[in-house]
C-alpha cells in the first residue's frame, strides 16, 4: 500500500475582501481513496473544489500534489504549462452541467480523442478505436460516436463527460454535483458507472455533493463544511450514523426515510 498521499492540502483560505469563502481547511487525500465534501448550499464546498483544482486563485495556504516522477510540489510553484498539462492529463474535473467539460459542437468521439491528443496519441484509427472501447464503457452505443453532444440526454451527456475525463487513465478526479441535474432514475445508472470506474482505476477523487446520499455511495472519508470552514470530518460511515456536530446532526436528519 501507498504511504504517501497523493494531494495534500494545508490551511487553506479563500477570501473575497472581507468575506469567508473558506478557511483553515487541511487534510490528505490518498491514492484510490474518495473524498466527499458535503454541506448545503453557500457552505463553501464548490470554493474548496476550485481552489484546489486550481481554478480559484487561493488567498493563503497550501495545495501540494505527488507527481508522477515523486515530486511534491505547491501547485502554485508549477509552470503554467506544467499545470495546464496536469490538467489535462492526471487530472479530471466532471462539472455538474455536462455542457460545461464537453464541446456540444463536435462529435462525442471527438470529445474523447482530444484527452488522447494532450497525451500525445496521433494515430487516427487507435484514437478512434480508444473512444468506441471508452463509450462502451460508459453504455454509449458504438453507432453514437459521430453524433455530437447537443443530441444526447442529459444522463448520456454526463456519461461521456466521465469518459473524456477517464480516457488519459488520470490519478484524481474532482467531481462537482456529478449527478445534481439528473433525473432520479438516471442518477442511479451515472452513481453507479462511478463507482464501478472508481474502483476498477483505483482513482483518488474528491466529489462535492450536498446528497448525503450520494456521499455514501461513493466515498470513504468525508468533510461536513458550514460557513466556510470543516465542522467535521472522518470515515463516511462513522460521520453519517454517529455525527458529532450539531449541523452534522442537523443534515443527517433531514435526510428523507426511504
Amino acid at each position: 500500500m501507498t504511504t504517501s498521499p497523493i494531494l495534500s492540502v494545508r490551511a487553506l483560505e479563500k477570501r473575497y475582501g472581507t468575506f469567508i469563502g473558506c478557511t483553515d481547511v487541511s487534510f490528505d487525500l490518498w491514492p484510490g481513496e474518495v473524498l466527499a465534501i458535503v454541506g448545503e448550499s453557500g457552505s463553501g464546498k464548490t470554493t474548496l473544489l476550485n481552489c484546489i483544482s486550481g481554478r480559484l486563485d487561493r488567498s493563503s495556504g497550501q495545495v501540494l500534489y505527488r507527481m508522477r516522477d515523486g515530486r511534491f510540489p505547491d501547485l502554485d510553484d508549477l509552470s503554467e504549462a506544467e499545470r495546464r498539462f496536469l490538467m489535462r492529463t492526471d487530472w479530471g474535473f466532471v462539472h455538474q452541467n455536462p455542457a460545461d467539460g464537453l464541446r456540444m459542437r463536435v462529435s462525442a468521439g471527438a470529445n474523447v480523442g482530444e484527452r488522447l491528443m494532450a497525451v500525445g496519441e496521433r494515430h487516427y484509427g487507435e484514437i478512434r478505436h480508444t473512444a468506441t472501447e471508452w463509450l462502451s464503457r460508459v453504455e454509449i452505443a458504438a453507432e453514437r460516436i459521430d453524433d455530437q453532444p447537443v443530441a444526447f440526454s442529459g444522463g448520456m451527456r454526463q456519461r461521456l463527460q466521465i469518459a473524456r475525463n477517464l480516457v488519459t487513465r488520470p490519478r484524481l478526479i474532482f467531481m462537482d454535483e456529478p449527478t445534481g441535474g439528473l433525473d432520479v432514475s438516471v442518477q442511479a445508472r451515472v452513481l453507479d458507472l462511478l463507482r464501478s470506474l472508481v474502483s476498477e482505476l483505483d482513482l483518488a477523487v474528491i466529489i462535492v455533493t450536498h446528497d448525503l446520499a450520494v456521499a455514501r455511495l461513493l466515498s470513504q472519508r468525508m468533510i461536513v463544511m458550514k460557513s466556510g470552514r470543516v465542522v467535521e470530518s472522518g470515515l463516511t460511515d462513522r460521520v453519517l450514523d454517529d455525527p458529532r456536530h450539531p449541523y452534522t446532526q442537523l443534515l443527517v436528519a433531514s435526510i428523507p426515510e426511504s
